[in-house]
């Protein structure tokens, strides 16, 4: 599942294959960018912003991709067969004399003038993984709107860019509240804890091949996909229930013992709870 963490190292391993070198190869398969043709140019950089890929290539280009879902990008050497998927889902190749990146099942995948980078990511908040990245502002996005659930505002990309539903789940268990808590009803300290927190968790992540966030051995995270196993600090078993606006819901795990405020179940909030 994608997020701040996954499209980093995403952006790395783009970065060490691409970066510096020419483009041979330069397939778009996607109706807009068909006949776009970087091939000649070099490869300035590849960059993350939140959950968004910005390929920068010579001549002020710069390919963007978001990953969503089910989106991703492999490379290859020379020879090796390629294994992301099935030819039909590949969405574009680039690649240089002794590198392959193929970018498969690309949501997201547009050719823009560097310039025009702001028009695909200005509307993010600061970056949890970014050199952008501001603590007070991020937090002072969340407060915006104080009746929001707590997991919704996270997953919101506006107030801070990065945060995926798996880090939302953990993170809430770890501030000791349910992602339904309306965000101005978190205490001040946990509030106060809470940009350090996310970041630190991210962080901690973006160059480990398996998420964690426990320090438990054996147990990589504290709630996220484990119902209705035991709560790794309490016993009690951990629940799901879906969390949205109603169009994207997301299995949301916690723990109703060590996390309070309103449940799908507690505080007359719609959707029940069901296992994932």
């Amino acid at each position: 599942m994608p997020e701040g963490d996954t499209v980093w190292q995403a952006a790395r391993r783009l970065h060490d294959a691409l970066a510096g070198k020419v483009l041979t190869r330069s397939d778009f398969r996607v109706p807009r960018f068909a006949t776009v043709d970087l091939t000649g140019r070099t490869v300035l950089d590849v960059t993350p912003r939140g959950k968004h890929l910005l390929a920068r290539v010579e001549g002020g280009l710069t390919v963007h991709s978001h990953l969503r879902m089910d989106g991703s990008w492999k490379v290859f050497a020379p020879g090796q067969r390629w294994s992301g998927g099935p030819a039909h889902q590949i969405r574009v190749i680039l690649g240089t004399a002794d590198r392959t990146a193929v970018g498969y099942r690309l949501p997201v995948l547009e050719v823009l003038r560097t310039a025009d980078e702001q028009r695909a990511v200005g509307h993010l908040g600061p970056d949890l993984l970014g050199p952008d990245w501001d603590a007070a502002r991020a937090l002072d996005n969340l407060r915006a709107d104080p009746a929001r659930p707590l997991g919704e505002a996270l997953l919101d990309q506006r107030n801070l860019a990065g945060i995926g539903n798996v880090y939302k789940c953990e993170l809430c268990f770890l501030l000791g509240v349910t992602p339904w808590l309306p965000v101005g009803e978190l205490p001040a300290d946990r509030a106060a804890q809470l940009p350090a927190l996310a970041r630190r968790l991210l962080e901690a992540n973006r160059d480990r091949p398996v998420r964690r966030t426990t320090g438990v051995r054996g147990q990589d995270l504290f709630v996220y996909g484990r119902a209705p196993r035991p709560c790794l600090r309490c016993g009690t078993s951990v629940r799901v229930a879906d969390q949205g606006d109603g169009s994207r819901d997301r299995p949301t795990y916690w723990c109703p013992t060590c996390q309070s405020g309103p449940t799908p179940r507690s505080g007359g909030l719609a959707g029940a709870g069901r296992r994932h």
